[in-house]
């Protein structure tokens, strides 16, 4: 199929689907070049290309020209996919989440098949569904509960158990069916839903649950929870009732109460003999009632006539608030459990779900969400050069930042004891350089600090956690250079800023250090907010962050065109048993040579000399003009 008849395929596809139509040829059009190659960039540029799985293959060496036998076999109906490896992270209060990794193979044809799925499916996917889809995230779900859901008077907090180990693939499958119609294709995914882990050389099938880890996993488990979407939508529409919460009476009372005073005032000022004792005393009158006014909400909060429901999910984790009474609270819970159960054969926690008080809060995509009313009834606002008084909108949502998410940081991180102040230094970065410690450090904070950027009081929450992230940077380099913390603040201190010099190319450059003054209020539209920073860049690596950026021009090749990395000489196996430290320490002591992406895998591959024995590189250049392929097509461009 040609390039232009794939892409004129592909940009067909939303127009079909918003017209009802089922979308049919999606297996045909998986034999194209380009939706393999696309989806080669894109996971090629993902740290984890080189992450294996049961098979070992990694995109270490693997590019274009390799695709051609995956695509192949794709297109022959031949391809099987493989069982996924298990691997196991920690998770909160000492649990382990389990984790799939997937064959080299299986991930480039989930991301081929990930990009069909995604031209069907974006387009009717609902507004409430935040969770991976392009230009959302946690921020863009928590930025429409904080602007949309005031008023709330409580919130529906529903956990899944286990949801995504526990998808039903029968009904994937007959959901799938509703918008696609191409059997080979429902079968291919079918073939990945049902391929197995591989935990401890046992191979073990799956009858639920979506590839875990799988690159197709997230949208699948969006297509699953659309049917949740779809049934809240109903479920709001027949809820909903009213348009305005009705006046409260006693409010009405006293305005009415005041509002006879005032035309009694006008009409007493209208006769000719003005009773100025009269005109007094309604306006004391006046006086009295309205500090009473004030002090009591304009309308009926418990107002039966008016209801609401809110609804918002990110993945799995949704919540749902209601503007009415508990009754209806525990009613639209009931009917969302009931749905879970019978629609989606899911499980809904008892433990970790319930109905919460909104000024009470509840906890979503790590915030704490909760409502809030001012005291003061009414405020002076200003617009120009006017002022008036104004009711404040009550019972605003509002995020905050828990306290046991900056202690767990701070705790994790090793900065020292938060209660306390009480930093301390890390011996595990000492072997790093002072600017790879300066720059971890920023990462840590600013990432941590980017994700609760939403948050009212993240400036409040977070500034005991910097001076702690600081001191115990500052007691770090101290340690790293066996001298004292006042001496590493006089090297550093550079105005009202503290910095780490480095040269690149002889040139002079620096690095501040990263504090909340420099934070960025704006909600991140990317998917990747809520990811940790991967620090290890700075921190794990066997060459010095600065010795990269001033690797310039392959020792082999002589080219200065391309990008360049440090490849070290000698092997590690004589202290493959000590300590991290000790190995840090000597991995970074050994002998480097700068070489091109290229060269550096032709020597791993051994296809260039091996100079551990040697003291130049003259034989690199001599054998590079028969082996060395930089700037080819047939480069991968990874980084090792």
């Amino acid at each position: 199929m040609l390039p232009e008849t794939v892409k004129g395929r592909l940009e067909a596809i939303p127009a079909l689907v918003a017209s009802g139509k089922r979308v049919n040829g999606l297996y045909r059009l998986m034999g194209s070049r380009l939706l393999w190659e696309e989806g080669l960039q894109k996971i090629g540029s993902n740290k984890g290309a080189m992450t294996p799985g049961i098979d070992g293959e990694t995109f270490a060496d693997f590019g274009p020209e390799d695709l051609d036998p995956i695509i192949a076999s794709v297109t022959a109906g031949t391809y099987d996919p493989k069982p996924v490896r298990r691997v196991f992270i920690p998770k909160g209060k000492g649990k382990r989440r389990p984790l799939g990794i997937p064959t080299r193979d299986d991930r480039l044809v989930q991301e081929v098949a990930r990009q069909l799925l995604e031209r069907i499916y974006e387009p009717v996917f609902s507004n409430a569904s935040h969770g991976f889809r392009p230009g959302r995230s946690c921020h863009t779900a928590l930025e429409h509960v904080k602007a949309v859901w005031t008023g709330v008077k409580w919130l529906v907090d529903v956990d899944v158990a286990g949801f995504f180990e526990n998808i039903d693939h029968d009904i994937l499958l007959r959901l799938l069916r509703k918008r696609i119609d191409d059997e080979k294709f429902i079968g291919l995914i079918g073939s990945m839903l049902k391929a197995g882990v591989m935990e401890d050389r046992v191979h073990t099938r799956t009858y639920s649950g979506t590839p875990q880890g799988g690159i197709v996993s997230p949208i699948l488990a969006n297509i699953y929870l659309h049917e949740l979407d779809m049934f809240m939508a109903e479920r709001i529409a027949a809820f909903e009732r009213g348009k305005v919460r009705a006046t409260n009476p006693e409010y009405g009372r006293l305005a009415g109460r005041i509002q006879k005073q005032r035309k009694r005032v006008t009409m007493l000022r209208a006769k000719d003999n003005v009773d100025e004792v009269k005109v007094a005393a309604s306006l004391a009158k006046i006086q009295t009632l309205l500090p009473q006014k004030r002090s009591i909400p304009s309308r009926d909060a418990m107002d039966p006539g008016y209801r609401r429901l809110r609804y918002c999910r990110y993945a799995d984790d949704f919540m749902i608030g209601v503007i009415g009474s508990k009754e209806d609270a525990r009613s639209v819970f009931a009917e969302v459990r009931a749905f879970l159960t019978e629609a989606l054969a899911l499980t809904v926690s008892e433990e970790k779900s319930g109905i919460r008080k909104a000024s009470d809060g509840a906890a979503f995509l790590g915030y704490e969400v909760r409502t809030y009313t001012t005291r003061q009834r009414v405020v002076r606002s200003r617009q120009g050069s006017v002022s008036f008084l104004r009711r404040p909108p009550s019972e605003v949502m509002q995020l905050h930042v828990p306290w046991e998410k900056v202690h767990a940081f701070a705790s994790a991180k090793g900065y020292g004891d938060l209660s306390v102040l009480k930093p301390r230094h890390r011996s595990l970065l000492l072997s790093c350089s002072d600017v790879e410690i300066v720059l971890a450090y920023n990462a840590e904070l600013r990432g941590f600090a980017n994700y609760y950027a939403l948050a009212k009081d993240v400036s409040f929450k977070l500034n005991r956690l910097e001076f702690l992230q600081r001191w115990s940077l500052f007691k770090t380099l101290a340690s790293k250079h066996k001298t004292n913390v006042r001496a590493v603040l006089a090297r550093m201190r550079t105005g009202q800023e503290f910095t780490i010099g480095y040269d690149v190319d002889g040139q002079p450059r620096s690095v501040k250090v990263w504090k909340l003054a420099h934070l960025k209020r704006d909600p991140a539209t990317s998917s990747r907010i809520d990811i940790q920073p991967w620090t290890q860049v700075f921190t794990h690596s066997r060459t010095d962050w600065v010795d990269r950026q001033n690797a310039k021009q392959c020792e082999a090749c002589g080219r200065s065109d391309v990008p360049c990395q440090v490849h070290h000489i000698r092997g590690m196996a004589d202290v493959s048993h000590r300590g991290f430290v000790v190995r840090m320490k000597v991995a970074r002591a050994r002998r480097t040579v700068v070489l091109c992406e290229q060269c550096h895998w032709d020597t791993h591959r051994g296809r260039l000399p091996d100079l551990r024995q040697s003291d130049g590189s003259s034989q690199w250049r001599a054998a590079c003009g028969e082996s060395c392929t930089c700037g080819s097509a047939g480069g991968s461009g990874l980084t090792p």
